[in-house]
């Protein structure tokens, strides 16, 4: 590998998805795969191990959390880059990412080109991002102005939005104590905080809203 090619790790549960993020990158001169993982412990130890210049990162893996991923990354592997790759809206999670320390943000619906884009950007020292999102980036940030449309769970944290994400998607509280490496009390605990922050009555509606939200996410 010449001092000119890029060392970059792959995290998501999808294979199929993997190995063809993995035939595009590898066709690319500048940009070689050193490695992938499926799940949030497989994927550091693969980076402490590779040592890799990028890491592109799914939020939504089978076993731990995609943001709290990112946090670890840049607290074990401070020179590796983040870029979340995601099915979720970048209108709901991209100013989170950012803030648990990813440098760009791609929908999974954009082009193939847009990921070596993104990649080449990044590395090279620059936050990649849609247009739209840096427009709100900057009303946000620059501004200091509200930013009209967000959803109201901009309210809710990093993990309780996770917690909402999968209840939405079907999962069981045990599971999703599983899937997120925590107790089923600590996911009680954060219910009953999305619950009082949406002003929901119950558990009935806590999960109507979120199963309602979550179908929203779903690409049309």
């Amino acid at each position: 590998m010449n001092q000119h090619t890029s060392k970059v790790f792959l995290v998501d549960d999808h294979p199929i998805l993997r190995e063809g993020l993995a035939s595009l990158i590898n066709r690319s001169a500048d940009l070689r795969i050193c490695g992938e993982a499926e799940t949030a412990a497989e994927a550091l130890q693969g980076i402490r191990e590779t040592n890799p210049d990028l890491a592109i990162v799914d939020l939504s893996l089978r076993e731990g959390s995609g943001l709290d991923l990112i946090k670890s990354i840049k607290a074990h592997a401070p020179a590796t880059a983040v870029i979340v790759l995601s099915i979720h809206d970048e209108r709901r999670y991209a100013e989170r990412a950012v803030r648990a320390g990813a440098r760009g943000y791609i929908m999974k619906g954009e082009s193939a080109g847009s990921v070596i884009a993104a990649a080449r950007n990044v590395l090279a020292g620059q936050l990649y991002l849609s247009q739209q999102m840096r427009a709100i980036f900057v009303e946000r940030f620059v501004d200091g102005s509200p930013v009209d449309g967000l959803s109201p769970l901009e309210v809710l944290s990093d993990r309780e939005l996770e917690v909402f994400q999968l209840l939405g998607q079907g999962y069981e509280t045990r599971r999703v104590a599983e899937m997120l490496g925590v107790s089923i009390k600590t996911v009680q605990a954060f219910c009953a905080k999305i619950k009082d922050k949406l002003q929901l009555a119950n558990a009935s509606e806590l999960l109507r809203e979120a199963v309602r939200w979550s179908e929203k996410q779903l690409p049309e």
